[in-house]
């Protein structure tokens, strides 16, 4: 009976595994908004890292986040590290490509609470009623990351996110003087 129970409980793993390998080797998790300012009201926000404290999701989490700048206070080649607590975890950034004011490339390092190598694409792109923003992450999804896939939604977790953020920053870009044109 004991055999029987533990062949199974096997089976069941060797199944979710065979699944989780199933899954695509990488990810991207994207939202949009439209802002009602130019889109030079938008870029200064995503271009200097230290704008980032008045709208990114995640700056509120830890009163005491450890903040180093290093290279250009802007642009390509800005970097921002933290460290924070278990919430916040730690990493660094630095700006791949700054195209102004439609495109911002950033390569994301997560150290802790796990390590991982992704990517950032901010676009904007001007309409008659303001700027469409978008936010995207994306990067490669190892097996493991496959596998936790089968009980956590990354969709799930990092958009809601990503939505208070671009809220945030909509907010901001409205209230600059570079609103739109009339």
């Amino acid at each position: 009976m004991i055999t029987t129970i533990l062949i199974i409980i096997a089976l069941a793993i060797l199944a979710l595994l065979a699944f989780a390998a199933t899954k695509p080797n990488s990810f991207r998790i994207e939202r949009s908004t439209l802002v009602k300012a130019r889109p030079d009201a938008v870029f200064p926000l995503i271009q200097d890292f230290r704008q980032w404290q008045h709208w990114s999701p995640w700056e509120g989490i830890d009163p005491n986040l450890r903040r180093t700048y290093t290279g250009p206070a802007q642009g390509k080649g800005a970097v921002y590290a933290y460290q924070g607590n278990n919430k916040v975890g730690a990493g660094r950034m630095e700006i791949l490509e700054a195209a102004a004011p439609s495109r911002v490339l950033i390569q994301l390092d997560f150290i802790k609470p796990f390590k991982a190598n992704n990517t950032a694409e901010f676009t904007l792109a001007p309409s008659a009623e303001g700027t469409k923003v978008n936010w995207a992450m994306f990067g490669p999804q190892p097996f493991i990351v496959k596998t936790m896939s089968l009980f956590f939604n990354m969709e799930k977790m990092v958009g809601p996110d990503f939505e208070r953020g671009l809220a945030k920053m909509k907010t901001l870009a409205e209230q600059t003087p570079a609103r739109l044109p009339g």
